[in-house]
């Protein structure tokens, strides 16, 4: 461990930061983004997200929507967004933290768990920003997804 974190933590982080960044810039539900770059695309890039993480986020953005053929979309969550508007970093770091405490419960490696998660109904109610959800504790979306519901 160098850092404050794991470096597999920060790995993640720096994925999931990418992912919401893409579906930002491309106007997409977090979902579409996911499946379009596909597990062993996602996988590369966080088993090489300490290097990734030294480019340019646009450069790289750009090169992963040109290559895996990300169109725009409609899903504009941050001109309808009536309060104050989270950054990708502070997303990304709500899905690693889901992804890990998830992790920790199943024995299934953490791309087929981000797959999953950001699959799920909760990955719908995260990218609501005039919700409540992204800023619930940690407990609470883990718990929450666990119970497929809101709790």
């Amino acid at each position: 461990m160098t850092g404050r974190e794991d470096k597999n933590a920060n790995n993640l982080f720096f994925l999931c930061s990418l992912i919401e960044y893409i579906s930002r810039k491309t106007k997409n539900h977090r979902n579409v983004v996911v499946n379009a770059i596909g597990k062993n695309k996602l996988q590369h890039i966080l088993d090489l997200a300490d290097i990734y993480h030294t480019e340019n986020i646009d450069k790289l953005s750009f090169e992963l929507i040109e290559k895996h053929n990300i169109e725009d979309g409609v899903f504009d969550n941050i001109s309808s967004a009536e309060f104050s508007i989270p950054t990708h970093w502070d997303i990304g770091k709500v899905y690693k933290r889901l992804i890990i405490d998830i992790s920790k419960k199943e024995d299934k490696p953490v791309i087929d768990i981000l797959t999953e998660v950001y699959n799920s109904w909760l990955s719908r109610k995260i990218e609501d920003f005039n919700g409540s959800v992204y800023y619930e504790s940690r407990e609470y979306l883990y718990q929450s997804y666990l119970a497929g519901e809101n709790l």
